[in-house]
């Protein structure tokens, strides 16, 4: 009976250490599949590179109007029965002027995308008296244009690629508005027959003192107002009309004024000349003193000392130089000493810019005691 159940006992105990052995010897799953093989790949044929959009295919497509009571109004324009005589296409993504109605006199062609003008549109538009060009893209405008539009006031081209003054100009312009294009030449003669032209502005260009010929502003007789600010200027452009009343100059590269170069004006009221590089060398003393100037900026130029100036100058800006002390009994126009029974005689300064000098305040007496009807002093 023992012995049967030691039988028992060493076969149970054999077939438990058989089971732990079988467990142990289990081969293990791989952590990695197989690898396969990869069928071999096809090269694809090579495309073309697209070019980058040119102009004008990135242009946004033209803004059509709705339907006019006018048969002969382009759908790109509106033209309102309230002023049948304007012709409005602004801000219509235009990249050809339309043909324009013998009825129109007003035409607005601002902010588009024009890059030449050419005569066909205007053959029938000779009663044209206002055109505004102006934020395109113009390049080029045909001599022909103008022969189609002789009666033509006013013409704005500014903000374009001009890089020359327009040839063929008509005669009775009398305001030209060219300012932030590209110009740097004016062609010879290109106002000589511009008698009317009370306006000219060449604003933000590229004009340098090679650009502008001694004879460049001859024959404009009644030019009022002259905008050269902004270009490459080192020298004062000489042959400026007498007429004029406004000249601005600010940001050039002039560093001198010629003794008399005012002498001839008849008329000039203002005078900007701001950022530039004057100093006391370049700007004779008494350079300033006309009788019919009221407004005179100098400001950020390179002055040590006040300029000379006559009674009549009612605004003076003189910020940013390097003055470092201020004399009014060097400034003003007529002796303290003198007693002025005529009070018309007084200066008749008003406002005095002087911030961003050397200078400190209190303002010195003498200063107050000769401009009386000073109202506003910066220092």
């Amino acid at each position: 009976m023992k012995a049967g159940a030691g039988l028992f006992s060493a076969l149970a105990l054999f077939l438990l250490m058989g089971a732990v052995f079988t467990q142990r010897l289990r081969p293990k799953k791989p952590t990695r599949r197989p690898a396969t093989t990869r069928k071999p790949s096809v090269p694809k044929p090579a495309v073309p590179a697209q070019p980058e959009p040119q102009e004008p295919t990135d242009f946004p497509p033209p803004i059509l109007g709705p339907p006019s009571s006018f048969a002969d109004c382009p759908r790109e324009c509106l033209c309102s029965p309230n002023y049948p005589d304007s012709l409005n296409c602004e801000n219509r993504n235009i990249r050809v002027i339309p043909v324009i109605p013998p009825r129109t006199h007003y035409l607005y062609l601002q902010n588009n995308y024009i890059s030449e003008v050419t005569a066909e549109p205007f053959v029938n538009a000779t009663d044209v008296r206002w055109v505004n060009l102006a934020n395109n893209r113009i390049h080029r405008i045909d001599k022909q244009v103008f022969e189609k539009i002789p009666a033509l006031l006013f013409l704005y081209v500014h903000r374009n690629q001009l890089k020359e003054v327009p040839s063929g100009l008509p005669a009775s312009l009398e305001q030209l508005r060219l300012g932030r294009n590209r110009i740097s030449k004016i062609p010879a003669g290109a106002f000589s027959k511009m008698g009317n032209l009370t306006l000219l502005d060449l604003y933000h260009n590229q004009l340098s003192d090679s650009g502008l010929g001694r004879n460049t502003f001859k024959g404009l007789n009644n030019l009022m107002q002259l905008n050269l600010a902004h270009n490459v200027l080192k020298k004062m452009p000489e042959g400026i009309p007498s007429s004029l009343i406004q000249l601005f100059l600010d940001k050039n590269r002039i560093d001198d004024i010629p003794r008399d170069y005012f002498k001839a004006f008849t008329h000039l009221a203002f005078v900007r000349l701001n950022y530039n590089q004057l100093s006391d060398k370049g700007v004779p003393k008494a350079v300033f003193n006309i009788s019919t100037l009221l407004d005179l900026q100098l400001a950020h130029n390179q002055l040590a000392s006040i300029p000379l100036f006559n009674g009549h100058l009612e605004h003076l800006h003189l910020n940013h130089n390097s003055i470092e002390s201020i004399n009014g009994t060097l400034m003003c126009p007529y002796s303290l000493q003198a007693e002025l029974s005529d009070h018309s005689q007084v200066p008749r300064l008003r406002y005095l810019r002087l911030d961003g000098n050397h200078l400190n305040p209190p303002i010195p007496l003498d200063v107050i005691m000769c401009f009386r009807h000073l109202h506003s002093i910066v220092i």
